[in-house]
């Protein structure tokens, strides 16, 4: 699987977040449910003007240790500033600090060309940092049948 290597500058997404494991496949379970809430709830449109775009991202984070462990999803949008979002919604702020990253390019139909992608990074022996990794759902993955997405691994 092709990849490439590039370094992002930090930034921030807002957005709702889990708390979940790939063990027993309860992270598809409930990651599957956190998009349900994030396309259910129109409060989550109050971030608009801060929106950078309308890609969504999806952060992987928190690990308590490699990919088996428990870790956080985020699903939200990237934000220019935080400034006048309500911090009485249960949003969660995250911010992604500046580092490297793997990125990939995932094609085809959703849910399946983004697992194929992170099936590949789990068998893998790349050297990860687990800080934040994360996939983009931008204006290429509005079409459930031959989606891109864009996913970044921290390294």
């Amino acid at each position: 699987m092709n990849r490439e290597e590039v370094t992002l500058t930090k930034f921030v997404v807002v957005g709702i977040s889990v708390r979940t494991t790939n063990q027993n496949h309860q992270s598809q379970e409930d990651i599957a449910k956190l998009w349900e809430v994030f396309f259910r709830n129109a409060y989550i449109q109050q971030l608009m003007p801060n929106k950078v775009s309308n890609d969504i991202y999806c952060i992987y984070t928190d690990y308590e240790s490699g990919y088996t462990g428990e870790y956080t999803t985020v699903l939200g949008y990237k934000v220019s500033s935080v400034e006048g979002i309500p911090t009485n919604l249960g949003l969660t702020f995250k911010e992604i600090p500046e580092s490297k990253y793997y990125k990939y390019l995932s094609e085809g139909e959703l849910p399946y060309a983004v697992g194929k992608t992170w099936a590949h990074i789990w068998q893998s022996n790349i050297k990860r940092r687990y800080l934040a990794d994360f996939d983009i759902y931008g204006e290429e993955s509005k079409d459930p049948k031959n989606a891109k997405i864009t996913t970044y691994l921290s390294i």
